[in-house]
């Protein structure tokens, strides 16, 4: 009896650790998501304080069959996202992906993007992050975006 309690007990813990998110993993998602509540918020301070200072954007687009990548500027996105304006930019993400190594992170996650409550085109972002002074900051952030093939 005693070995069936213990046993049971060692499955327990095997099965919650091993759902357990970390504290890393934790801030790493508020990071990104700091992000995005300032996309709807149309707050630029909390937007900006995702980023580190020297961080690129990117973004790859498929026009008639033709990939390219265009680079962005963060200055010019958090500007963007502070100007007034009347729909709210709504980016609904899912994490899909998390690995740490230290004090780098990598990051997947898929989302839809709405314009109010209107739905304008999905894909993925790919972020990858650095652990500095003041935490977890995106140093570099590169996406998909499509109007298909939206789950």
């Amino acid at each position: 009896m005693k070995e069936s309690v213990i046993f049971a007990l060692f499955l327990l813990c095997l099965s919650t650790s091993g759902f357990a998110q970390s504290d890393e993993e934790n801030a790493i998602k508020k990071t990104i998501t700091n992000l995005f509540t300032g996309m709807k918020d149309a707050d630029s301070t909390l937007a900006r304080s995702a980023f580190a200072d020297a961080a690129i954007m990117q973004t790859i687009v498929n026009k008639e069959g033709k990939v390219s990548v265009r680079n962005e500027s963060v200055n010019n996105f958090i500007k963007f996202i502070g100007t007034p304006h009347q729909q709210k930019y709504d980016e609904r993400i899912v994490f899909t992906k998390i690995l740490i190594d230290g004090d780098l992170a990598a990051v997947w996650t898929d989302y839809k993007f709405y314009l109010g409550d209107k739905f304008s085109h999905c894909g993925v972002n790919s972020f990858q992050l650095v652990k500095g002074d003041k935490g977890w900051q995106i140093v570099y952030i590169i996406d998909t975006r499509r109007k298909e093939g939206c789950k």
